[in-house]
């Protein structure tokens, strides 16, 4: 939580519903003995940020400073920290916090704990402070334990997305068993998520399978982000024809769509994991599942270290996002041209070299 009488920050913040980011300062929290002091280099542009500053789910605190997606470098360590060192480049992801009691933190799922801290718009039920402020700013102070080592070799500007979209589709796939070389991975949807999902099932060893309504992404999913197989997912007869295929589904989108022609793509006792979040519910019947022993299960991001661990992967296999880097002074419009999905595949904001000027 972020506590009056620390450093100030240089940060952009919506202030209301409308979503318009502008320049705000704020003091970040006194150090305290375990935390690390951060110099915000890079911030990736997720969806959620777009939710979070329209107010989409309602829970918005004004003023928010966005950003989950982080990479930057220790400027200042606590006399309890032996993880990090100064000069370590570090990144931070969806949460900065969680009680460290309850069954999911002491199993080391931290991302479900029911008292988890975000790293933007959070809120610790410990604490009468101001709600958390994220990464669209110059510095941010987070407990070691949140934090990640960010391998010497990944660009860090292609990196930052890897805090949320990379463990979001890398860390079911661990755990479903979806990282088998020469299993069948479908990727439904082929946005920031996906195409993340495409470049981790590749290196996995998998054969990759991309479902997407748009035959226009074909030519992309197959030549460039070198996946085997690709499904018009309105095309009934291609449907069909690949029934029954599948090993596991990552489904990433965040449209409401069917999700029964899907679950038909799965051989018997195949999985579908949900990491995209359609507004309306999902369309189930039970003989989806029942026929064939199916089962469909949820995530959110990861665990820190799932997140770790995924770094580690993608350093030792050179797997990075697909950025688009802008300044500060676009971020507005970076958030109109995300609204119409008009990135390939995630914005970055050039923070440490841009802040200043756009201020």
């Amino acid at each position: 939580m972020e506590e009056q009488g620390g450093a100030m920050s240089i940060g952009w913040a919506a202030r209301d519903a409308g979503g318009l980011l502008s320049p705000y300062n704020f003091p970040r929290r006194v150090p305290r003995d375990g935390d690390i002091t951060i110099k915000v280099l890079f911030c990736g542009i997720c969806h959620t940020d777009l939710h979070l500053i329209k107010n989409e789910w309602g829970n918005a605190v004004y003023p928010v400073v966005p950003g989950h997606e982080v990479v930057g470098v220790v400027t200042g360590v606590g006399s309890g920290v032996t993880k990090f060192k100064a000069g370590d480049t570090v990144g931070v992801g969806y949460f900065v916090d969680s009680c460290r009691s309850c069954h999911s933190c002491v199993a080391g799922h931290e991302n479900y704990c029911p008292d988890v801290v975000l790293t933007s718009n959070g809120v610790d039920a410990s604490s009468s402070s101001t709600t958390t402020r994220g990464g669209f700013s110059d510095t941010i102070v987070v407990d070691h334990r949140y934090a990640v080592h960010v391998p010497p070799s990944l660009p860090l500007p292609a990196t930052a997305p890897l805090l949320c979209a990379g463990v979001t589709v890398y860390s079911p796939m661990v755990r479903y068993g979806l990282n088998a070389p020469g299993k069948r991975l479908g990727v439904v949807g082929l946005g920031g998520l996906g195409h993340m999902a495409v470049k981790f099932g590749k290196a996995f060893g998998m054969e990759v399978t991309v479902v997407s309504s748009s035959p226009a992404k074909r030519d992309e999913a197959l030549t460039r982000l070198g996946a085997d197989e690709f499904l018009v997912s309105r095309d009934a007869e291609q449907m069909k024809a690949a029934a029954g295929t599948l090993d596991g589904i990552i489904d990433t989108v965040s449209a409401g769509h069917p999700i029964v022609p899907l679950l038909e793509l799965l051989r018997p006792l195949g999985t579908m994991v949900v990491v995209g979040a359609p507004s309306e519910p999902l369309q189930l019947p039970a003989y989806a599942i029942i026929q064939g022993g199916k089962r469909v299960v949820g995530n959110v991001v990861g665990s820190v270290g799932d997140c770790q661990a995924m770094l580690d992967f993608a350093g030792e296999h050179g797997i990075t996002a697909d950025v688009e880097v802008v300044g500060m002074g676009y971020v507005n419009t970076a958030m109109e041209r995300l609204e119409r999905n008009d990135v390939r595949y995630r914005f970055v904001v050039d923070v440490a070299g841009s802040l200043g000027a756009a201020a």
